[in-house]
């Protein structure tokens, strides 16, 4: 036994007294919270890098799909992975589809993430005449459902709520009559989207800065996970896990 004793201690260089092991059994606790809280970490990492990452509406530029104080779900690998920081694309699989609300880094400042409707794919001629939305020569089905006065403090005089019809996907828009018009025609590029806020009249889009490049494209909406009024220091829960079309 003595023997064994001494090859046991000859093997691992020192003799561990019982203080020692009693410090190696009761670690500072934040070494153990360390511990604990990295495995988190890295998962909540990966899962805002690669899979789904919450954004906050801040503006009524997207109404009445999305209203200001809506916490929305985007789906980060519907166009692909890209690596994060660099943005270089690692993985392809999906393209944006024409409907798709859809989060990119605005192409004038990258830095800044801007949500809006893919109306226009590679290839096609958007116009956008007397209020009306053209696709390829042809008028976007719309029909009028009436005055619009559901978004609250953000609700403008002489706005009336549209249903639109982007090759079968059904979502509303808004005009406001006492706004002037924006005539325009524009040919998409290849690897570019034609984007628009369904709030016409009121949204900073490509019909003024230009069409969003395939690699500033973050992520497709998914859905409201949460929902506080501003205006009223509100939650409206009605909104809460509203799927986004």
């Amino acid at each position: 036994r003595e023997s064994a004793d001494r090859h046991s201690v000859a093997t691992s260089g020192h003799a561990q007294t019982p203080q020692m092991q009693l410090n190696a059994a009761y670690e500072p606790w934040y070494v153990e919270y360390s511990k604990s809280f990295f495995p988190v970490l890295v998962i909540v990492l990966i899962l805002r890098s690669f899979i789904a990452e919450p954004f906050r509406i801040p503006s009524g530029s997207m109404m009445p799909t999305l209203l200001v104080g809506d916490f929305i779900l985007v789906n980060k690998f519907a166009y692909g992975v890209r690596l994060p920081v660099l943005h270089n694309e690692i993985l392809k699989w999906g393209d944006p589809k024409r409907g798709d609300v859809a989060v990119f880094r605005y192409p004038r400042d990258p830095s800044l993430d801007y949500i809006k409707r893919v109306v226009g794919l590679p290839g096609d001629h958007i116009g956008y005449i007397d209020k009306t939305l053209y696709i390829n020569g042809k008028p976007v089905d719309t029909s009028l459902e009436g005055p619009y006065t559901d978004g609250g403090a953000y609700s403008q005089p002489n706005e009336f709520l549209y249903d639109e019809d982007l090759e079968g996907v059904h979502h509303k828009t808004i005009i406001n009559r006492s706004r002037p018009k924006f005539d325009a025609e524009y040919v998409v590029p290849e690897k570019h989207y034609f984007a628009m806020g369904d709030n016409r009249d009121n949204s900073n889009d490509s019909r003024y800065w230009g069409f969003v490049p395939q690699e500033n494209l973050v992520g497709k909406a998914l859905l409201i996970w949460m929902n506080w009024d501003f205006s009223k220091s509100s939650v409206d829960f009605g909104r809460i896990g509203t799927g986004i079309h």
